[in-house]
């Protein structure tokens, strides 16, 4: 199973990236997936999941209303929609494939995540 990560740059407050997360091996469409972030000397945290038939939708407190996440099971790809960035924002940002059927709030758990993309960068000046 491989996860690859992408869309991250250098943005100014306020402004918009997309991120995207190709898998390969498995697929999004059966226990869904996550993304979670980590700035420079702090622990990885939770940003956004979503399920696997795309119901439900988790995310952080302090990207709610700013971040969207989705998914389109035909590419087998999923994306993280990042609007009104703040500098607060700047982390490297994951992408993470869970162990198996995870459950409401475990999916804001990173040990609850068995697969992990190689991150991409995103950084939001000021």
């Amino acid at each position: 199973v491989q996860l690859q990560a992408s869309g991250g740059g250098l943005v100014q407050a306020g402004g918009s990236l997309r991120l995207t997360c190709a898998a390969s091996g498995r697929t999004f469409s059966t226990n869904g997936m996550g993304w979670f972030r980590q700035a420079p000397g702090k622990e990885r945290e939770f940003v956004a999941a979503i399920s696997g038939g795309r119901i439900t939708t988790y995310y952080a407190d302090s990207v709610k209303g700013r971040f969207t996440i989705s998914i389109i099971n035909a590419k087998n790809a999923a994306y993280l929609q990042m609007n009104s960035l703040k500098p607060e924002d700047t982390a490297v940002y994951y992408c993470a494939l869970p162990r198996g059927s995870v459950v409401g709030q475990k999916r804001k758990a990173p040990d609850e995540y068995e697969y992990w993309g190689q991150g991409t960068l995103v950084t939001v000046s000021s």
